[in-house]
């Protein structure tokens, strides 16, 4: 019966054996893996929008209504100064104080050459004079109303008695040879006259942080550190050509942070205030830094010359216009006789600075160009987006931090803080992935 048993079960594995051999083998069951990679760290936390409100709600309401209250006085300031210097000129002219200036200056010689350079000291002198007490409330007290100035009235006295002093022999200067070239050139006086505005800027440019800047502060080199070499390495990386970089002490005048790279045609020079290294961390340092170093890599000195040598010759042509105009109907009234009569020079200023007061939206949208070009630039040279915010924070104590896009665009001649932030958050997002943005700080969401 056994071997019974073992015969059957001999046969039925033979058999299935057989079969399976007939068939073929049979695969092993397996189940799909679909296999993708993981997104890196950090992308799917990293919202920019709300990185952006974040960042505004850090400041206060109350902090943001006395910013807003500083800055929307100014465009009432904007209006006033308009006003005033139209007064003043009308005021020199209609009492024929402006004549009187130019009869003496005849009688002290009879070369029309000298006769503008003794008008234009007495034109100066008196026009400052009568604008003193505007200048004493928007320089000095408003200032100090906000918390922005901490400087006393003699310091202050003394840096607008040097600024008095500057004024003085530059405008003297710059008027008698515009005067001298109208004299000969008469019609086309405007175009000689933008010119030699225009050369005479390229001059304050050249010679302004050597000469100038060190009347008002006194700069020294900043003492070797970390943040030295680093500020010089980008400097070097982006074709800057400063061996140094100094330090002034803008705390003497203001609260405010300031920086900028100076110069031009080998007069370059990194100066940053103080302020900056008081009240910053480093990497707020470093994209306060990229910022300036980018107005002078993207070559912005000469591109705004370009531009405002433009807004220039429109705007002694619109003098030209709206002096022969007036004179033809009050030339007699303000004993004025030509646009080479250096009596008229009131007139002149008046128009200018109508002229650029409408056009403030145009020069405002050249300079906020510019300025968010240099933003770029720093986030790409710095790399440090949430220190380009921050930054961007303190700079709303006297900055409006958001603005309607139209208010925006016709008033303002920087990026509000809410476009600067958004653009930093917009590119670290760009960027999020990037190794010393990962390691750097977590932006608030």
């Amino acid at each position: 019966m056994r071997r019974l048993l073992a015969a059957l079960l001999f046969c039925a594995v033979a058999g299935a054996t057989s079969a399976a051999a007939q068939q073929g083998p049979i695969a092993a069951p397996t189940t799909r893996i679909e296999v993708s990679q993981l997104p890196p760290a950090g992308v799917q936390n990293f919202d920019p929008h709300k990185a952006v409100e974040a960042y505004l709600a850090r400041v206060s309401p109350r902090e943001r209504a006395r910013s807003d209250a500083y800055f929307e006085g100014g465009y009432v300031l904007k209006v006033v100064d308009l006003v005033y210097a139209l007064a003043v000129a009308g005021l020199l002219l209609w009492l024929k104080v402006s004549s009187r200036m130019r009869n003496a200056a005849a009688r002290i010689t009879r070369f029309r050459f000298l006769q503008v350079p003794i008008y234009v000291v007495q034109y100066v002198a008196v026009a400052t004079a009568l604008s003193l007490p505007l200048t004493i409330y928007e320089d000095f007290l408003r200032e100090h109303a906000y918390g922005l100035s901490n400087q006393t009235f003699g310091r202050w006295a003394g840096d607008f008695a040097i600024c008095f002093a500057l004024m003085l022999v530059g405008f003297t200067a710059l008027l008698t040879v515009i005067y001298a070239v109208a004299r000969k050139v008469q019609r086309r006086w405007w175009a000689w006259g933008t010119a030699i505005s225009v050369a005479f800027l390229v001059i304050i440019l050249v010679v302004q942080p050597v000469y100038i800047s060190p009347l008002f502060n006194h700069y020294a080199p900043l003492p070797d550190s970390a943040m030295k070499s680093t500020i010089l390495s980008m400097a070097r990386a982006n074709g800057i050509p400063a061996s140094d970089v100094h330090v002034f002490d803008g705390s003497r005048q203001s609260t405010r942070i300031s920086a900028n790279v100076s110069g031009f045609l080998g007069t370059a020079r990194i100066s940053l205030n103080d302020n900056l290294l008081d009240r910053c961390t480093p990497s707020e340092v470093l994209a306060v830094m990229g910022h300036e170093m980018g107005h002078y890599a993207m070559n912005h000195v000469a591109i705004l010359l370009t531009w405002f040598g433009l807004l220039f010759l429109a705007g002694f042509w619109f003098v030209d216009r709206a002096f022969h105009g007036l004179i033809r109907v009050f030339g007699g009234d303000w004993d004025v006789r030509s646009i080479d009569d250096p009596a008229g020079l009131p007139l002149a200023v008046a128009m200018f600075w109508l002229f650029f007061f409408l056009a403030t939206p145009v020069s405002n949208t050249i300079i906020r160009t510019h300025e968010r070009e240099a933003d770029i630039f720093a986030l790409n040279a710095a790399r440090q987006p949430d220190a380009a915010a921050t930054v961007d924070l303190k700079l709303t104590e006297y900055r409006k931090l958001d603005p309607s896009p139209l208010e925006e665009f016709l008033l303002f001649d920087h990026p509000s803080g809410r476009a600067r932030i958004r653009m930093a958050m917009r590119w670290k997002a760009e960027h999020i992935n990037d190794p010393d943005i990962m390691a750097g700080p977590i932006s608030p969401q």
